[in-house]
């Protein structure tokens, strides 16, 4: 059980990733090949549940892309059910306040870190997993520290605790939802104001002063530059069906102009 992503992070390597609607083996195996860093497998906004993030991490796992996925909100079974799939950190959505993010630890890591239900899944080879078979807390220990744990900033309330936040024990990084945001801060989609990108700036500062990661989410790879040049570790590229049509209209408009 590798976490590349977080290997990167260590190293500090930036890293680029994207959201899968998709819902295939098949691309998200081809995803693997583009030379992605993680993806992130929505079942927030997406249709996938438990038996076919199951596959899909499975498919992600056959390179070095890190499989996260986007649980549909931080109650103990949304977290425990993508845990057991086999994802190796949760992107969780809506957060308000700081008891869901102390809650969300307890659920989501095992003895002495929090509370996780003891089940020897699909990450520990169902037992057969070399450090699964050298005990109990062999499996929590490596489990704990191979699982990475995000709280989506995008309400009001998140914003207003970000610092006490993102200084919780057990939270890996912070990653902005910057539509929603900009919605919470009555600025709907306007990345450019003054408001939003004051918050944005907070929520950074407060995940680089507790030694966390930071990570957003942009439609515009010309802005990968610049997230990076910010300090941003991570930046998740759009939706693979979105990049899908893009990319194969591009040709189609290029093969009708030539």
């Amino acid at each position: 059980m590798i976490n590349y992503f977080k290997r990167k992070m260590q190293e500090g390597t930036p890293c680029i990733g994207t959201f899968s609607h998709l819902g295939s083996e098949t691309a998200m195996e081809a995803l693997g090949y583009s030379g992605l860093d993680f993806v992130i497998i929505d079942g927030e906004h997406g249709t996938v549940g438990a038996e076919t993030v199951q596959k899909l991490v499975r498919a992600a796992k056959l390179h070095t892309m890190t499989p996260f996925v986007r649980v549909r909100d931080c109650s103990r079974g949304s977290v425990l059910s993508m845990l057991e799939a086999g994802a190796l950190g949760l992107v969780v959505p809506q957060i308000n306040t700081v008891e869901e993010v102390r809650k969300l630890i307890q659920d989501s890591r095992y003895y002495p870190e929090g509370s996780r239900g003891v089940f020897i899944g699909a990450n520990g080879g169902y037992g057969f997993e070399d450090f699964a078979q050298k005990g109990l807390q062999s499996y929590f220990d490596v489990c704990n520290r191979e699982t990475m744990i995000f709280p989506q900033c995008e309400t009001a309330g998140c914003l207003e605790h970000i610092e006490e936040i993102a200084a919780i024990d057990g939270v890996d990084g912070i990653f902005i939802g910057p539509y929603d945001l900009s919605v919470a801060l009555g600025k709907p989609g306007q990345f450019a104001d003054g408001k939003f990108t004051a918050a944005v700036e907070r929520i950074k500062a407060a995940a680089k002063a507790a030694g966390k990661i930071v990570f957003t989410y942009t439609t515009d790879p010309n802005a990968i530059k610049e997230y990076f040049a910010r300090g941003f570790d991570a930046v998740a590229l759009n939706v693979d069906v979105a990049l899908l049509i893009s990319l194969v209209g591009d040709v189609i408009r290029k093969a009708r102009s030539d």
